[in-house]
């Protein structure tokens, strides 16, 4: 499961390489930019760095914070997270390459003292008890399907009192959900929670639950305006384009489906440890 999961995610060759080549290809230079010019390469979830930006302010961070970002694919909010509150995030991710590349964009901004990022099972997070003071998943449950030991670990990881922001796609009432999807090319590697199963996995977990937000309409409504016109004005490439190549098309069709019919909805869940 694991290796369909990295193998999904990998792509053909350095993945940062590409990046920095696409980048370059449009005349910017990848040390030039700020976080939030990378919006469209590293946040590619829905709604992309303003769901992260509303998910800090609900987290309540100081720079005296140590976060931890599970699932961090290419670090985007592992740096937002670190620019707007100024404290340090350890990002956790199965898949090397996209370790390795956030790694590298994190050096390109400047921000390798403020971010790590490190490769692991969210299921058997490396790391002691009471390590963090904050935890955060943005789009990576999807692709997990033992989800009560990834909150039971993030519950394990942190502090008593301690902040967790689950933001999710999960499973809607309107049927089964379209593939290819951006995280699954089909249904094998595909496990959505219904919301009602997420508030049982997170209580179970320990974990004490304070807010939950269903996004699903403005998730809609940010698609259907990145596609408009056939794309987004970010002076940026959309690395989704980039890790998913030709299907990426079928993927953003098959979304907007689901997301109308309520076969996905986008969810977040703020919890207390």
């Amino acid at each position: 499961m694991t290796g369909g999961v990295k193998k999904h995610y990998s792509g053909s060759g350095s993945l940062a390489d590409r990046i920095a080549g696409a980048l370059r290809a449009k005349g910017l230079e990848p040390s030039s930019l700020t976080p939030a010019d990378f919006e469209a390469v590293d946040e590619f979830h829905f709604r992309g760095r303003a769901a992260t930006l509303e998910l800090a302010s609900l987290m309540q961070l100081t720079a005296a914070s140590k976060v931890l970002d599970i699932g961090a694919g290419l670090g985007g909010v592992a740096r937002t997270l670190a620019e707007t509150a100024g404290c340090h995030v350890t990002g956790i991710d199965l898949t090397p390459e996209l370790c390795a590349a956030a790694a590298e964009i994190s050096g390109w901004l400047g921000m390798s003292d403020q971010t790590e990022f490190v490769q692991g099972d969210a299921t058997s997070l490396p790391f002691a008890d009471g390590a963090f003071d904050a935890a955060i998943t943005v789009h990576a449950a999807m692709n997990i399907p033992r989800k009560d030991r990834m909150y039971t670990e993030a519950r394990r990881v942190l502090r008593p009192g301690g902040i967790f922001a689950a933001y999710d796609i999960l499973q809607g009432e309107g049927g089964a959900m379209l593939y290819p999807a951006p995280w699954a090319a089909e249904p094998s590697i595909s496990h959505l929670a219904t919301p009602q199963e997420m508030r049982t996995l997170l209580q179970g977990a320990g974990f004490k639950l304070l807010k939950t937000i269903d996004s699903t309409h403005d998730s809609l409504r940010w698609l259907e305006q990145r596609t408009a016109s056939g794309g987004t004005a970010e002076a940026v490439p959309v690395t989704a384009k980039l890790l998913f190549g030709t299907n990426y098309r079928e993927m953003v069709q098959n979304q907007l489906r689901a997301l109308r019919e309520r076969r996905m909805l986008t969810c977040s869940f703020l919890c207390a440890a």
